[in-house]
């Protein structure tokens, strides 16, 4: 059931509505980041109803202790957690001594807007109190162009009667996660000053995992005109200020708090107030107006890249652009210390940083509509990560590297047996994405030294992991969870089996492009490469000759097979109304598993055995993983099933804005929010890059008047329109490039158009 709290609009997330029993949902829409830090949609001024009050940076975690009584050998130690961190925005308000409260006052003309264009979050409204009348608007933003500050303003005017106003800024380090606490606090007071620069520093508590504890200072100092008194105070945790005017009808008052936030990961303890006051020092020098101003144009050259333009149907424009902005928001490839959390800083749910999500969903998009460095931090993150994938092989009794399903450091950190231990196909995910790099970009650079290594690594936990069943004369992987989680502990997941054995296929064609320095280390042996041919040529695969499909696992069609049909539409989303056992012992398919294979290696089937699979499987997948309707909608495009993939494209593109899985109050799905740019560009666009070959096969979904994009491609920027009659290709930078259009193979010098067919 859709749940639309927002007006449509091209560039903006914006409500007259004061709704208070979906305050949490507001929140989660109206989540701001810039890549270093970011918050949710909470209220400077604080609110006493129902709330999930959330600050986070990026990279401070916690490794919280596996709780489970039924511990098993080769089970991760702990759960990494993002957590909660200092709430810096407070600017707590009193009218005559009053405190203001939406959860409870009278207000009236209520706005909130989330400006997608700039970055900046505003709200405003009338609070009204007996004869007084007060108008209230706010504006802040986290810097895009300097990543540790951020800039809260409020301002008030009196409409009617007369009012001494306290405006309240404080940082308060009094938090907790609301995802499993346990009544813990996770942070310790080390350090405040309250003053003309208030400051408040906190560390991370102990841990006896070895993992590193965080020390975070946080900042701020307020700027403000004409002010009767000020006076400073504190108290555990928290430092605070009260500014005070008294103002007749008609005069107005207005704070700015300038916050900067600073962490061990970068700065070191004893260096953090010297560098958080320069900071502030810099952005106070430098103003308001131009702090906005250069934030405002690190976006507009982000959105320069990466905008989509939809003509003729604003729900999907805005569902787009949003998208994108909270991508970006969460991460642009500055640190490769960091990846793609899957809230990013909207939420606490799934705990960790990273999924294979990144190198599945969200790689193929960046290299797109970003520098190729952006891409690449996202495989040196990996790379980084190569000695915790040793681990966590080891600890399941395995050679080679195993990547974790969740992680902060490289250490698997996820809690559930079914995923930690068998949803191992995401370790062919991290080799796909090295494959993927390499055919976009057409550098070799990263495969020859640090992707060889990985490849390797990976290749040689698969050979380890398979087994060679002498009966049926061919190698199997038994006891595993697919992409598709609604079936977990079964054998010969199709996709594990086809995208081990490709990994193991990529690696060998791979080797002699190693650098030797590196291959020498390597030592791969004749007999491990001869290993792998072996597992290549005679990998099972299950399939079914009569009904030509995939076969997704050796059971499946053992199943009571029903379709999407059947299911009481008031038993949905199941996953929230069924025990886990109902699930597991259904047909009903979480996202695509065997489509995700045909997926990935798009060019190795043909079109009878891509059509026969989604006709098969679509009908039973209930689509409740996020991740799932982009997949869907690009193979529905390239089957011609053009309406399907539009109502796909509309799932994927306003999964968070329409709340189709009523869950997004507890955060965004972040790591899905590439699924509508890819439904367009590889969906109803038919990019596609295979062999050095970059093809389009566009169409124009029937409600829009059309569509244009732009993406990088091999040193090239090229702009794309299609409409419902024709589509151009235009080269905007870069040397000339061949390119086949609707299968017509042409030089790109400046534009090619073709009539739509």
């Amino acid at each position: 059931m859709i749940k639309r709290l927002f007006d449509v609009d091209p560039w903006r997330v914006s409500s007259t509505k004061l709704d208070r029993a979906d305050k949490r949902l507001q929140e989660s829409l109206t989540a701001i980041g810039n890549g270093y830090m970011g918050m949710r949609g909470n209220f400077e001024e604080g609110y006493s109803g129902d709330s999930h009050l959330g600050t986070y940076l990026a990279g401070v975690w916690y490794p919280d202790k596996t709780r489970v009584g039924w511990w098993k050998n080769g089970y991760p130690e702990y759960f990494g957690k993002v957590i909660n961190a200092t709430n810096f925005i407070p600017i707590e308000i009193t009218v005559n001594d009053h405190k203001v409260d939406l959860a409870i006052d009278e207000v009236k003309d209520y706005k909130i807007d989330l400006d997608m264009k700039k970055g900046i979050l505003n709200r405003s409204y009338t609070w009204v109190k007996g004869e007084i009348e007060v108008r209230f608007t706010f504006k802040r933003f986290v810097s895009a162009a300097l990543k540790e500050l951020a800039v809260i303003e409020v301002t008030g005017e009196v409409l009617k009667g007369s009012a001494t106003i306290v405006f309240s800024p404080k940082m308060d380090g009094n938090v907790v996660n609301e995802d499993s606490n346990y009544e813990e606090n996770f942070w310790l007071e080390m350090n405040r000053v309250s003053g003309e620069k208030s400051s408040l520093t906190t560390k991370t508590i102990e841990n006896p995992f070895g993992v590193e504890q965080f020390t975070v200072t946080t900042m701020m100092e307020t700027v403000m005109e004409n002010y009767e008194e000020r006076t400073f105070s504190e108290g555990f945790m928290l430092v605070e200020e009260n500014i005070t005017y008294t103002l007749a009808v008609g005069e107005k008052a207005k704070v700015t708090k300038f916050v900067s936030v600073l962490t061990s990961r970068d700065v070191q303890p004893e260096d953090q107030l010297t560098k958080a006051a320069e900071i502030l020092d810099q952005a106070i020098a430098l103003g308001e107006e131009e702090l906005e101003a250069q934030h405002v144009a690190a976006w507009q050259e982000r959105w320069h890249k990466a905008d989509v333009v939809i003509e003729g149907d604003a729900e999907s424009q805005q569902g787009i652009r949003f998208n994108i902005f909270q991508l970006f928001s969460t991460y642009y490839g500055e640190d490769n210390r960091l990846n793609v959390g899957p809230k990013g800083f909207t939420g606490e749910k799934y705990g960790g940083a990273t999924y294979w999500d990144t190198e599945a969903f969200i790689l193929p998009m960046y290299l797109a509509v970003a520098d190729e460095t952006v891409s690449e931090q996202l495989l040196t993150y990996r790379h980084n990560q190569l000695s915790g994938a040793f681990h966590n092989a080891k600890q399941q009794g395995l050679q080679g590297a195993l990547y974790p399903m969740v992680t902060f450091n490289g250490i698997e950190s996820h809690n559930e047996w079914e995923i930690t231990f068998e949803e191992i196909h995401r370790n062919s995910t991290i080799a796909y994405a090295i494959y993927n790099y390499t055919n976009y970009t057409g550098d070799e650079s990263f495969l020859k030294t640090k992707g060889i290594e990985m490849l390797v690594s990976i290749s040689r936990f698969w050979a380890d992991r398979v087994h060679y069943s002498k009966r049926n004369e061919c190698y199997m992987i038994h006891g595993v969870t697919g992409p598709n989680e609604y079936e977990n502990n079964i054998n010969n997941n199709w996709y594990t089996n086809t995208m081990a054995a490709w990994t193991l296929r990529y690696t060998l064609g791979s080797l002699d492009k190693g650098s030797s320095a590196i291959m020498n280390e390597l030592d791969v042996t004749a007999e491990e490469k001869a290993k792998w041919t072996d597992i290549v040529q005679k990998m099972y695969y299950p399939r079914d000759e009569e009904l030509n499909v995939f076969v997704q696992h050796d059971t499946f069609l053992d199943k009571e097979l029903l379709t999407t049909n059947d299911l009481d539409p008031s038993e949905r989303p199941i996953n929230q109304h069924w025990s886990w056992d109902k699930i597991l012992r259904s047909c009903f398919i979480k996202q695509a598993d065997v489509l995700q294979g045909i997926y990935y290696l798009n060019n190795e089937y043909t079109i009878e055995e891509k059509e026969a699979n989604y006709n098969f499987y679509e009908p039973m997948t209930v689509h409740e993983s996020s991740l799932s309707a982009s997949i869907h909608a690009i193979l529905a495009a390239e089957l011609g099933k053009t309406e399907k993939a539009v109502e796909f494209y509309s799932r994927t593109a306003r999964l968070d804005l329409d709340n189709y899985n009523n869950d997004t109050e507890d955060g965004l799905h972040i790591t899905s929010m590439s699924g509508g740019w890819l439904a367009i560009v590889q969906g109803f666009a038919g990019m596609r890059t295979f062999d050095n070959k970059l093809s389009f096969k566009p169409f124009c979904p029937k409600n829009w008047t059309g569509y244009n994009f732009m993406i990088k491609y091999r040193k090239r920027l090229l702009h794309i329109s299609v409409t419902q009659e024709s589509v151009s290709v235009r080269l905007e930078e870069g040397e000339a490039i061949n390119l086949t259009l609707f299968d017509q193979e042409m030089l790109l010098t400046d534009e090619v158009k073709s009539q739509l067919q």
